[in-house]
Formats: structure tokens, C-alpha cells, sequence
């Protein structure tokens, strides 16, 4: 019979290592070290003899959950984690002096019953049955008062010790630090393991039928997070956007725009490559335009604009932020900015602009528009 606990973490790379659970049947999963790791339920079969239950490729939902794990100990998520701590104990305690006034209430009213009972003159018996039963039903009122509050004081502990500001400091100053942490080569795979386990209890996954996989995280204290986690497939046909994907490459290609302008297109409109979670690749789009008979007469390799310009990945480059992140703003509307006729994006190389798009990464800004005096891109 398979061990039902998480374990102590052990050597290997895979991070969810004796706290992978199946979504489907709800079993332990184990870890394969087979052509990159994945994650493997194969209790029904070893068990009832019917086939693997499921098998989810491990490197890009060990990424989404370690995204998540550090996010949550983001400085913010703390210190609204601290707020909504102190919220709770003062609920707590409202509700305990709440069950101790009843407590008290039922108590004085079983009192008076019994004193009731003793003053009635014995012989009168229909008056004495009824103060009996008066003191009978005030009595089992207080003893479900006080189990009442003995329940309560169960399901929520004393509460800790408040933080002080010092210490609370310090906290939050290795919290900033952990994904520096975290990605130190000198941190090893059981380390990474020992720090999700402190808020991580549990991961169930469900490897989905196309290309989104769903992993629910269940923290420590009961509290879910549910993600999508994009996966890796074989062809577009597998993607779910696949159809549309293909039909609006194809027309784009159809009016002559080069392969690697039609794959930042597709990226700023939130496709993908099957084998690539972040953007459209270049190759991708070769192999369905060839696929479809479609020939591109001359294909040019960059764009050929004024050294005033930049385009999406040499501005990247110069901040040093993912050129997908600039594509992601466009895709939701917080950056604003047209799109060069051929399908690409150019930006001013100005301090303004440069300095606006760092206010717009740090969130010190909600949206920024770059559409007044759009740039164009020189002939080719």
C-alpha cells in the first residue's frame, strides 16, 4: 500500500515530490525521471489492473506553482496576509465573548429554574413536573453552551503573539529576497522543496485534454488557488486556440507579411507555439504556411528602421525585461500603441517613453499611451 503522507523532501529535481496528488482519482502521484520528469498516478492500475489514470510533464507547472508560492510571499501579499491575520482574531474573539455571554445567560436561567423547583410545595404536583422540566431543558441548554464554546476554542487556536515591528521588518526584507534566493544555483532541489512545504500542503493536477493543464494549490490553512498552466503538445491542432490561430496566420501570410512579423503578431494577440508557452515562434509559422502551399517570395530577417527607434525586442534588451511582457500590455490594453503596417511594434528611444514604460512595469502607473506621434519604420 502506497504511504499516504508528504514525506521529508527528498534528492531530485522535481518540486512537487511526495505532495502531487491526482485530480482525477484523487491518489498520490509519484515522479518519473524519464525525458524530463513528469508526474505519474498509476494507482488504478498497479491496484485494479485498468489503465494509467494520467501523466503531466513537470517542468512548466513546477514553474507556475514555484510563481505562485513567491508571489504569495510577495512583501504586499505579507503585509495583507498580516491585515486580514489581525481581521481574524477579532472576529475570533467576538465570537468567544459572544458564546460566553450565552454561556452565562443559560447558566443564571438553569439557576433560577432550579430555585424555582425548590421553593414549590411538593404536594403540588402538576406545578412541580413543570418546574422540573423547566430546569431539565435549562440545564441541557447550558451544556450545549458550553460545548458550544469548547468547540470553538478548537477550531480556532490561541492566537500568536503579534510581530513586532523590528522583527515584522525583517520578514518582510527576506521575503523580498527569496526568488534571489530561490534561483541561487547554491540552493539545492531539497532546499527549494523544505521552503514550498511551508505554506504548500498539498498539488492536484489534471493534465486537461489539449493544451492547459489545472493545478490546485492547497495552502496551509485551507485556502485554494486554482491555475491554468500551459503546456506542451505536438502540432497548433492541439492548442486550444489552435483553429483560430492557423486561419489568422494564414491570412496574414496570404498578404505577404514575413514569417517573424506574423509570429509577433500572433504573440501580441496571445497565441502560442506548441512547444513554447510564452510566444509564436518564427519556425512555427514557417511550417504552417509551407504546409498550406503558401511560398514567400523574399523574406527579409529584421526590420531596417531610424536609429531613433526601437523595436519591441531591442527595448526589451535595453530595460532588461522579457520582450513578452511588452506584448502581454499590448494584449490587455495597458499599453497603448498602434502596430507599424506590417504587423510590428516601434517605440521612441526618449528618457520619457523609456521612463513611462518603467512606471508602467513597477505598477506606479495604470496604462500608458504611446498612439500620439507614432513612429514609422523606414523602408526595407
Amino acid at each position: 500500500m502506497r504511504i499516504k503522507t508528504r514525506g521529508a523532501p527528498r534528492d531530485g529535481e522535481l518540486l512537487h515530490h511526495g505532495i502531487a496528488w491526482c485530480a482525477r482519482c484523487g491518489h498520490k502521484m509519484y515522479v518519473r525521471y524519464k525525458g524530463g520528469g513528469e508526474y505519474v498516478c498509476n494507482h488504478l492500475r498497479t491496484h485494479e489492473g485498468l489503465p494509467t489514470c494520467q501523466h503531466i510533464r513537470a517542468p512548466w507547472v513546477d514553474a507556475a506553482v514555484a510563481d505562485a508560492f513567491l508571489t504569495a510571499l510577495a512583501p504586499a501579499e505579507l503585509d495583507a496576509l498580516s491585515r486580514a491575520h489581525r481581521a481574524q482574531q477579532q472576529m475570533n474573539a467576538a465570537l468567544r465573548t459572544g458564546a460566553e455571554r450565552q454561556l452565562e445567560r443559560k447558566r443564571y436561567a438553569a439557576a433560577l429554574a432550579e430555585r424555582q423547583f425548590n421553593r414549590v410545595d411538593p404536594d403540588n404536583r402538576l406545578v412541580a413536573d413543570e418546574l422540573e422540566r423547566r430546569w431539565e431543558a435549562a440545564l441541557r441548554e447550558a451544556r450545549e453552551a458550553e460545548e458550544a464554546l469548547a468547540k470553538q476554542a478548537v477550531l480556532q487556536p490561541v492566537s500568536r503573539i503579534a510581530i513586532g515591528k523590528t522583527l515584522n521588518g525583517k520578514v518582510v526584507a527576506l521575503a523580498g529576497r527569496l526568488p534571489q534566493i530561490w534561483a541561487d544555483e547554491d540552493t539545492t532541489d531539497a532546499q527549494r522543496k523544505a521552503l514550498l512545504r511551508c505554506l504548500v500542503e498539498k498539488v492536484f493536477l489534471d493534465r486537461g485534454e489539449r493544451d492547459l493543464a489545472t493545478v490546485r494549490i492547497v495552502w496551509r490553512g485551507g485556502a485554494v488557488t486554482d491555475l491554468e498552466v500551459k503546456m506542451k503538445v505536438n502540432s497548433v491542432a492541439k492548442l486550444t486556440r489552435g483553429v483560430e490561430m492557423r486561419d489568422r496566420l494564414l491570412d496574414l501570410a496570404r498578404t505577404g507579411m514575413p514569417d517573424d512579423e506574423i509570429a509577433t503578431v500572433l504573440t501580441a494577440e496571445g497565441h502560442r507555439s506548441p512547444n513554447c508557452a510564452e510566444k509564436v515562434l518564427p519556425i512555427t509559422v514557417q511550417r504552417v504556411r509551407l504546409g498550406a502551399g503558401i511560398k514567400m517570395t523574399s523574406q527579409r530577417s529584421r526590420w531596417s528602421h531610424a536609429s531613433s527607434l526601437l523595436s519591441a525586442p531591442e527595448l526589451a534588451a535595453k530595460l532588461n525585461i522579457p520582450v513578452n511582457w511588452l506584448y502581454v500590455q499590448i494584449r490587455h490594453k495597458r499599453l497603448l500603441i498602434d502596430p507599424q503596417p506590417a504587423g510590428g511594434y516601434l517605440f521612441q528611444d526618449t528618457p520619457d517613453v523609456l521612463d513611462a514604460l518603467k512606471n508602467l512595469r513597477d505598477h506606479a502607473i495604470p496604462q500608458l499611451d504611446l498612439r500620439i506621434c507614432q513612429p514609422q519604420q523606414e523602408g526595407h
